[in-house]
């Protein structure tokens, strides 16, 4: 008799496939928890920072709020200090405008009388300049007097001067100069030149002139001396004019010596009335009427 046998029946695949599905279910149920969690805390952690944000914010106007306060109570005291001293420097004011006008009053009275007193001061000052002046009238028309004679005896002293001059220029001489021109009149001492001077005709600049290593400026040239022989009355002279240099040799007291310029058409004339032992005295004498160069 044979046995009966006995086969294995593997599970189903559908039996697989749910219990999968059931794994994942459960895994992910596991991820939504765990994410809920950390959502949690995270919303935990912001309600903390939100909170001590707003408590501070709360700190920040109460003080803020007590600081206005204060503030506002003091813009009140002062306020009233300022009211209360406006008050008693009206009050103060009142009584100083009154006093000042009291005193102005009395100084008005002080300086009127002051016034009153210069016043007559001066009245009695002007009487005695009055008195003054009268005699000093007296006095200034004595002087008057002394002075008309002295103008008479200045007049009679100009005449003769006058008269004096005149003949001094009559006795001067014209001579030709070393160019041969027919020269003007010639000073030969002090006493002419003065009248030459006086007469008004020429330009004239005295000199004393000496040795040196540089021309002398005399008017508008230079003049250098060369040599002197006392002895003859001679002496060599360069005249430096127009930017040229003419040498005058061995001339004589009392000769025109002439040449020419661009500034005039008639020549200049120098003339030597003393020769000494290292210098010579004398005058140029330059036209009146110069031309432009």
């Amino acid at each position: 008799m044979n046995e009966p046998s006995t086969q294995y029946v593997a599970p189903s695949g559908g039996s697989n496939i749910k219990i999968a599905i059931l794994f994942g279910a459960v895994l992910a149920l596991l991820a939504a928890n765990v994410y809920l969690f950390l959502q949690l805390d995270h919303v935990r952690n912001d309600m903390a920072k939100d909170r001590e944000a707003l408590q501070s914010e709360i700190a920040n106007l109460r003080e803020a709020s007590s600081v206005t306060a204060q503030t506002n109570r003091r813009t009140v005291e002062n306020l009233r200090d300022e009211l209360e001293t406006a008050r008693r420097q009206a009050a103060m004011a009142v009584g100083q405008a009154k006093t000042d006008a009291e005193n102005k009053v009395l100084d008005l009275n002080k300086r009127l009388e002051a016034e009153q007193k210069k016043s007559a001061a001066d009245r009695a000052a002007i009487k005695t300049e009055i008195g003054e002046v009268k005699k000093e009238a007296v006095e200034t028309k004595e002087k008057l007097g002394a002075v008309n004679t002295e103008v008479g005896v200045v007049k009679s002293e100009v005449a003769s001067t006058k008269s004096e001059l005149d003949k001094t220029i009559a006795e001067l001489k014209t001579v030709r100069g070393d160019l041969g021109v027919q020269s003007g009149l010639i000073a030969t001492n002090g006493k002419e030149l003065a009248a030459l001077i006086a007469k008004g005709e020429r330009n004239y600049f005295e000199f004393n002139l000496t040795k040196t290593k540089a021309p002398m400026k005399v008017g508008d040239i230079a003049l250098m001396l060369k040599k002197v022989d006392q002895k003859k009355n001679r002496y060599t002279v360069e005249v430096y004019a127009d930017d040229k240099k003419t040498e005058k040799k061995d001339k004589t007291i009392n000769e025109p010596l002439q040449f020419y310029t661009s500034k005039a058409r008639i020549p200049y004339e120098l003339v030597v009335n003393e020769v000494k032992k290292d210098n010579i005295i004398g005058y140029l004498a330059t036209p009146k009427v110069t031309v432009a160069r």
